[in-house]
């Protein structure tokens, strides 16, 4: 794979639209799997991907998906080794989470846009109050004021008003919500299967086809 910085089984990916270049941000939430499985099928797709993982992000990989502290890049082709090759479709950079410095702080770096994928509630009310103190809320709020496609991924539950009061903000201003909800029509088999589903609904936001899953009734 072909990575900067630190930086399945399933189906195959079409190559996403030439230039794509999508930010990816990785929180505390539970569910890191459905950012495992965005970034897999970004590079799949040939995508230039800018990824950011908050500290509390990097524990839930730890916990959930036994990251050792490797590069994610490195990390990626031990998690996904039928698709070691595959993913040098595409290019990840990894950036510090407290780099406001970074490209993606600024505005003039264009980018096809971000999703935040698990999203913590934490996450979800520092982007909705534009308070920009960490790459990953500066970058959300760059997407937003440049007007680009935010898409979060919220996993939570059960939800308090809070919650769902900081949701209507996100509507509000814009930002595309695709909970962790996977659906059951399409008969999926794995926990992949039911991650890519996820997937395939955030990533439609940016105009990236999937065919990760058998929309309804075809």
């Amino acid at each position: 794979m072909n990575e900067s910085r630190d930086s399945t089984a399933g189906q195959a990916a079409r190559p996403a639209p030439s230039g794509a270049r999508v930010v990816v941000a990785l929180t505390g939430a539970s569910g890191v799997i459905y950012g495992l499985r965005l970034l897999r099928f970004l590079l799949l797709s040939g995508a230039r991907v800018e990824a950011v993982v908050s500290p509390s992000g990097q524990r839930v990989l730890r916990e959930e998906a036994d990251h050792r502290g490797e590069p994610l890049g490195e990390y990626l082709a031990r998690l996904y080794p039928a698709d070691r090759d595959a993913l040098g479709a595409g290019t990840l950079a990894v950036h510090h989470w407290g780099d406001i410095g970074a490209p993606l702080a600024s505005g003039s770096v264009p980018t096809s846009g971000m999703i935040v994928s698990p999203c913590s509630m934490g996450t979800l009310a520092g982007i909705v109050c534009g308070r920009a103190s960490n790459l990953i809320e500066r970058a959300a709020d760059v997407t937003l004021k440049e007007g680009r496609p935010l898409v979060l991924v919220p996993r939570e539950t059960p939800l308090n008003r809070i919650h769902v009061e900081n949701m209507l903000r996100a509507i509000d201003a814009g930002i595309r919500l695709v909970p962790a909800m996977p659906a059951f029509y399409y008969g999926p088999r794995t926990l992949d299967d039911l991650a890519d589903f996820v997937v395939a609904r955030a990533v439609a936001f940016l105009g990236l086809e999937s065919h990760l899953y058998r929309p309804w009734a075809e």
